[in-house]
């Protein structure tokens, strides 16, 4: 299950030719219950992070309703002007999201 200071799970990426995040699927936080899933674009994502919210990368459990196994939180780095979305510590010159199955 998502844990309480999760604020999204992203369940899907999709990234453009050149390696660049496009968007994401997600389940957003609305109170003690989860959205249906969004999608939502690279600069809302990164603009959500800078805000202080806590995305985490997982997955839907089958006839579970909203329940989540979750893994690795979303990280934003930061490079000369040029924004960076990996999961966990990983280093990056490019969008990463691990474990995320690609759409």
């Amino acid at each position: 299950m998502g844990r309480q200071n999760d604020d999204g799970i992203i369940v899907a990426a999709h990234y453009k030719d050149d390696g660049v995040l496009d968007w994401v699927k997600a389940y957003l936080r609305r109170g003690p219950i989860w959205s249906d899933v969004v999608l939502i674009s690279r600069d809302s994502l990164i603009d959500q992070l800078k805000s202080g919210k806590n995305f985490v990368t997982g997955i839907r459990v089958e006839y579970m309703g909203t329940t989540f196994e979750t893994a690795d939180a979303v990280n934003l780095i930061t490079d000369k002007d040029h924004d960076i979305l990996v999961t966990g510590d990983i280093e990056s010159e490019t969008d990463r999201l691990d474990n995320v199955p690609v759409l």
